[in-house]
């Protein structure tokens, strides 16, 4: 029989703050992390961002450990370290030794080969740095999360762009129900301010030049952030044993892949992820009181994921909240999806729905109750989250309130 799956303890790290108490308090006010970056990227279009604040990597680490730290590293360091803390567990004690470490990420150590890159072909040097490859690597946080914590059960990286982070919860989730674990830290890091990534994102024409405004009318793209989620699961029997505080319940999961076009979203596979999540839940499609949308504030994603949430819950859709947080935090690649899994379970931890900020003109073709500009008090039963990558890789988590 498959175990039931329970969150225990959560870090994040993003551009609403630096652990997650300041993430969801500011997810609570609306208040928005894009800004313009500072300093600006020279011979870049993209001028803003969610960017994480007053972030100075040698208050965490020593010399020699940023030595080998990328910054997406850096930052899955610091949310791990507080979703252990938080769930109680300390390293070294076997509880944690025994535990998996998953990490996903969307892009990997860019920071690093741009160092690298800098260093070959603008400053001519001859050799890279011997660290190169280990720091730069996408398994890079997942083993710095290991080392740093003395996790030595299973760890490994899933890289699924836009969906890592869900794909790297639900591979914790399903080896504690299969009892192969009892004890999973999962998540994902991404840090995509570099100048060949955002010139990448700049010949997609997908990011906004003002702010990021998820299913409005006059939406006009995405808006890059950076950033770390990590979640600390356990199977219900070993949570309870050490009564540990249990925030909500992952009851399941759906994964699709459109084999259809790399960028364009498409209807069946959001559907069938959506319907493949409540299935394997064992809940009906009216139980649903709260869905976190990938909502990336482009013209494709917002239409697509509001006609596929219709077909999937009829007239019960007209009924649902459904929040997109990426204008707060900004769309931080595969961070955003372990990100918006924590909102979603701190939603349901404190009845309390955040919003979708920058909403102004309302959409014919997105007409859906997306909780407009400020947050909503409301008891929430069972939520989804979803999320939609590149290359058609879809991913949404079902979640249920712990009684």
């Amino acid at each position: 029989m498959s175990r039931r799956v329970m969150i225990t303890g959560l870090g994040a790290v993003s551009g609403l703050g630096l652990n997650a108490h300041a993430f969801w308090d500011k997810l609570k006010a609306g208040q928005t992390a894009i800004k313009p970056l500072d300093p600006p990227i020279e011979g870049v279009k993209i001028s803003i961002g969610a960017t994480v604040p007053d972030f100075d990597p040698e208050s965490y680490f020593t010399a020699d450990e940023l030595s080998i730290l990328d910054r997406f590293s850096q930052l899955a360091v610091i949310a791990a370290r507080e979703a252990v803390d938080d769930a109680g567990l300390v390293p070294g004690e076997e509880t944690l030794t025994d535990a998996a470490a998953i990490i996903g990420s969307g892009c990997g150590g860019k920071h690093t080969d741009e160092d690298t890159y800098d260093q070959l072909y603008k400053q001519q040097k001859s050799r890279a740095h011997p660290l190169t490859i280990p720091k730069g690597m996408p398994s890079a946080a997942a083993s710095m999360v290991s080392m740093h914590l003395g996790i030595k059960g299973p760890a490994f990286a899933l890289a699924s762009a836009c969906a890592s982070g869900l794909h790297a919860i639900i591979q914790g989730m399903t080896m504690i129900q299969a009892g192969m674990i009892d004890v999973a830290l999962v998540g994902a890091s991404d840090a995509p301010f570099t100048y060949g990534l955002l010139k990448s994102w700049d010949a997609l024409r997908v990011a906004s030049s003002d702010t990021c405004r998820p299913f409005c009318f006059d939406r006009s793209g995405l808006v890059l952030g950076e950033g770390a989620g990590m979640l600390v699961l356990e199977s219900e029997e070993h949570a309870q044993a050490r009564d540990a505080r249990i925030y909500a319940e992952l009851i399941g999961c759906g994964m699709t892949s459109d084999a259809g076009h790399i960028t364009r979203p498409d209807v069946t596979g959001i559907t069938n992820a959506m319907t493949n999540a409540l299935q394997h839940a064992g809940i009906q499609p009216e139980q649903v009181d709260y869905i976190n949308a990938h909502g990336t504030g482009t013209q494709a994603n917002d239409e697509t994921e509001t006609n596929a949430i219709k077909q999937v819950f009829g007239d019960h859709a007209s009924k649902l909240a459904v929040s997109s947080t990426k204008a707060m935090h900004g769309h931080a690649l595969g961070a955003s999806s372990a990100l918006e899994l924590i909102a979603t379970t701190l939603a349901i931890y404190h009845g309390i729905i955040p919003p979708t900020v920058n909403f102004t003109t309302a959409d014919e073709a997105c007409d859906l109750d997306y909780v407009p500009n400020e947050a909503r008090e409301q008891d929430i039963n069972y939520a989804l989250t979803n999320s939609f990558a590149f290359g058609g890789l879809n991913a949404v988590i079902a979640l249920k309130k712990h009684n």
